[in-house]
């Protein structure tokens, strides 16, 4: 049995998505915050996840506030470490730590659109595809070797509020797919790129690792 520790700092749509899913050989260890007013929090303590906050307005700086996060991971002796709308920079000893197994998901298709802002950018440059992507994270933002993706179209009337609903809906499913490759052992990285091992074809929209 695998333990998985999912950071928060609101809501947690895509950790309410990876717990509805019942990642199989694997449990939720503990849910942690950054806001003690992480909406999050409440799903999951009423699923009977352990929840915990490390507030980082109580730290002067990044690093020991990383620092801490860290200590209170651990404890919970993590085998994946996944970001689920965690709105912090992460320091690059913090990263270090947690390499080849730290997820991220990110609403573009990276390289394309990395930071905020992400829906919007992609209708202002005339993008004909948009979407998320899973990636392992790596000391560069958004540059961690990718898991999986999924695109959709923009559309012609597409506002930041109907693009981003549709990627979401797409988001709270190949993020629980991505939590469970890896627990079944099924992911592999050599540099930039991942490999996933004896998995069926992903489904239509998803952009898959090549399969080994």
């Amino acid at each position: 049995m695998k333990n998985v520790v999912i950071l928060i700092s609101g809501r947690g749509s895509n950790m309410e998505a990876i717990v509805r899913a019942g990642i199989k050989g694997a449990r939720i260890a503990a849910v942690i915050s950054n806001r003690p007013d992480a909406a999050g929090l409440a799903f999951a303590s009423s699923h009977g996840i352990q929840t915990q906050v490390v507030d980082h307005k109580a730290f002067a700086g990044r690093d020991t506030f990383d620092a801490a996060l860290a200590e209170t991971i651990d404890a919970h002796a993590p085998d994946l470490v996944v970001l689920a709308g965690f709105m912090r920079v992460l320091t690059p000893a913090f990263v270090d730590h947690y390499a080849g197994r730290l997820f991220n998901i990110h609403p573009s298709l990276l390289p394309a659109f990395p930071g905020l802002h992400t829906h919007q950018r992609a209708i202002e440059s005339g993008a004909k595809l948009h979407g998320a992507t899973v990636h392992f994270v790596t000391s560069e933002l958004d540059c961690g070797p990718i898991v999986v993706q999924a695109a959709v179209p923009v559309l012609p009337d597409d506002d930041v509020a109907a693009l981003s609903a549709r990627v979401l809906a797409f988001e709270h499913r190949i993020y629980p797919a991505a939590v469970q490759w890896f627990v079944d052992g099924r992911l592999s990285i050599d540099g930039q790129r991942v490999t996933l091992h004896d998995a069926p074809l992903a489904p239509d929209g998803w952009i898959s690792p090549p399969l080994a």
